[in-house]
């Protein structure tokens, strides 16, 4: 794709990173094929192919100058889930949920957001990274359910124990992200990890000071927030790493959204002389719990009897950090079967803050992938997500947990 962005655009990092993304687009169209919301709404600015042609103009000066434009464009840009399923589809290797971060940042500064909407956002970075806020919050809402309005208590979950958690006595070990949100909505996945990765023989540990990732506040327009939680993480990782510490093999996520957003470190701090080589080691480290339990010997935590479930792979594993097949060899392996499900490669909605931001479209993606999961009766759902988790069970009377989970109950 042929480019013209303005020069006070080009040689900025962003704009480098752009044009270098635009360039690679062939306009094939294979993208819209895979895209969720084009499916849905059958509008070419509602798919990757249309977008990047918007956010091109943006950066050529192209766009209509009157607010009516740019308010669509932003309305464009801003109905995209971010879920990637367009790169894993690209003949070209077009990155466009990097392109997606820079076209929509340029777009607010271009039009603006009106005050409902900023406020919104605003609430939702304040909120949701904070974890004893967010858990203060949750509390108080489990408290007050009845009095609340349906459509809001439908959101607060029920309280899940998390159970014991092994102490560290092993000489193998694994530093694990708590994250923000999920500590209070599900703190039984980690724990359920802990108890998973004991009997394998490794002990999982937690760095106090860590916490959110940073994709809450760089996928909502804040990227220098998310700098400093990125920057955060890394403070409270770092002493671990050194052999003084012990020397940890790995940085594990039990969130694939935060998941792929650590192993972005090294590309969000590559300028920063200070992070930017210990960003490019914490990448390395950073594993899905998927990866490392594919290399040890989980058969010794199959179930004594076969359970159906069905399988839903969050967009931040197969198509984020494009892992597949290794959650779905873990659990055949260990004898569950599981049920076939058709398009699942297919977002199902919740796409961190999206199904509070776009809720008609998140609940009909939602509609469209539990009628496909519970299509063939399985007895439980499982995910790899903590939104996935959270939205699916919302909409659901099936069981839906981490598929974790299922080790943990093995074992």
């Amino acid at each position: 794709m042929q480019t013209q962005i303005l020069s006070a655009l080009r040689h900025t990092s962003a704009g480098k990173v752009a044009e270098d993304i635009l360039r690679r687009c062939v306009h094939c169209g294979f993208c819209n094929a895979t895209c969720p919301t084009y499916q849905l709404l059958g509008d070419e600015n509602d798919g990757p192919r249309g977008r990047i042609y918007l956010i091109k103009q943006l950066m050529e000066g192209n766009l209509e100058n009157t607010p009516d434009s740019g308010r669509k464009t932003l309305q464009h840009l801003d109905r995209c889930l971010l879920c990637r399923s367009c790169e894993t589809t690209c003949p070209s290797g077009v990155e466009y949920g990097k392109l997606l971060d820079i076209g929509r940042h340029l777009a607010e500064e271009h039009v603006g957001r009106d005050r409902a909407d900023s406020t919104l956002r605003k609430r939702l970075r304040t909120f949701l990274p904070k974890t004893n806020l967010f858990s203060l919050g949750l509390t108080l809402g489990r408290t007050f359910k009845p009095l609340l309005p349906e459509k809001l208590a439908s959101k607060i979950t029920a309280p899940r124990p998390a159970g014991d958690w092994p102490k560290a006595r092993h000489n193998r070990w694994i530093l694990v992200l708590e994250g923000c949100v999920q500590p209070a909505l599900s703190p039984d996945i980690n724990a359920a990890t802990a108890r998973v990765l004991d009997k394998l023989g490794i002990s999982l540990v937690v760095a106090p000071k860590a916490g959110c990732c940073g994709a809450v506040s760089q996928h909502l327009g804040a990227p220098d927030d998310a700098l400093e939680y990125m920057k955060r993480n890394i403070d409270a990782w770092w002493p671990y790493l050194s052999k003084q510490g012990g020397g940890v093999e790995a940085i594990v996520t039990t969130a694939s959204g935060c998941g792929v957003m650590v192993k972005e470190y090294a590309h969000h701090l590559r300028h920063d002389p200070e992070y930017g080589i210990k960003a490019e080691r914490i990448s390395n480290l950073c594993k899905d719990i998927a990866e490392i339990i594919a290399k040890e010997n989980y058969q010794q935590l199959a179930p004594t009897q076969a359970t159906k479930v069905a399988w839903h792979p969050p967009c931040t594993l197969q198509h984020g950090q494009k892992i597949r097949g290794v959650v779905e060899n873990i659990l055949t392996d260990c004898g569950y079967v599981l049920v076939p499900v058709a398009d699942e490669h297919l977002c199902c909605g919740s796409a961190g803050t999206y199904s509070i931001l776009q809720p008609e479209l998140s609940q009909q993606l939602r509609r469209n992938k539990l009628a496909n999961l519970t299509a063939n009766a399985p007895e439980a759902i499982v995910t790899a997500n903590i939104g996935c988790q959270t939205h699916l069970q919302e909409g659901s009377d099936l069981p839906v947990m981490h598929w974790i989970h299922l080790l943990d109950k093995s074992g």
